[in-house]
């Protein structure tokens, strides 16, 4: 069952025994709560629903430098050069799949900067920039894909991905992190030096079958399929 943000404070207030939360000292650990709980499950997850693309980057005519979205994409999965009409095909604009390789490799093939084209290969150097090979002879859209970072839980954003779809991970998530024993405790409910292990376990198991989820809804599950994993039905070794 979804929640939003009203009935994420309540329903965690409840579990900690927090009669009253409006409370100032749940209400200041309230966003760190949050912040570990989202923190943890988009980085443990790759989730759907944090998949984005990003085409608000040009290559500049003779720079082999480019520039990468800044907070649109976390963690690139691929980057798309999009060429215009005429230059690969002479009807349309064109998707150029760019291969990722090292700084060293680029260096090596791409050593001099008047080798110019059409950029067929890319490497990383750092979280905002990569460099191209061979150097671009014109400027082209860049197009980057990957996972964002959603925007945060709070009174002004009463949704999010988790909230929606994992609502159990995401609270299992937050009591861990509640009942860790690094803030105040609320109730005595939340005293209970085994309740934060009780929670951890919870949530490794949530985990799992959130992550199998994920992966038939990109189609990456059962023989790439969207089909639920089968113990019993195997393919036969070859």
């Amino acid at each position: 069952m979804a929640m939003d943000y009203t009935s994420y404070v309540a329903s965690l207030a409840n579990l900690l025994a927090q009669q009253d939360p409006t409370q100032p000292e749940f209400v200041q650990i309230l966003p760190s709560i949050i912040a570990y709980a989202e923190g943890r499950c988009y980085r443990e997850l790759d989730m759907l629903a944090a998949e984005v693309r990003d085409a608000s980057q040009t290559t500049n005519a003779g720079s082999r430098t480019i520039s990468l979205p800044s907070t649109a994409v976390t963690v690139i999965e691929g980057i798309n050069i999009i060429t215009p009409a005429g230059i690969v095909n002479p009807d349309d604009g064109t998707r150029v799949p760019l291969t990722m390789q090292t700084r060293d490799y680029v260096d090596w093939v791409w050593r001099s900067s008047g080798t110019t084209g059409v950029p067929q290969v890319v490497a990383l150097i750092n979280d905002t920039t990569a460099i191209v090979g061979p150097t671009p002879n014109g400027a082209y859209q860049i197009e980057v894909i990957g996972t964002s970072t959603p925007v945060p839980l709070s009174e002004t954003n009463s949704t999010t991905p988790l909230t929606t779809y994992l609502p159990d991970l995401f609270m299992a998530a937050s009591m861990v992190f509640a009942t860790g024993g690094v803030q105040k405790n609320y109730g005595a409910q939340s005293s209970d030096p085994q309740m934060a292990v009780s929670w951890e376990q919870e949530y490794s198991k949530l985990l799992n079958s959130a992550a199998a989820w994920e992966f038939r809804k990109k189609f990456q599950a059962e023989g790439w399929t969207s089909a639920q994993p089968n113990p019993v039905a195997r393919p036969a070794r070859v």
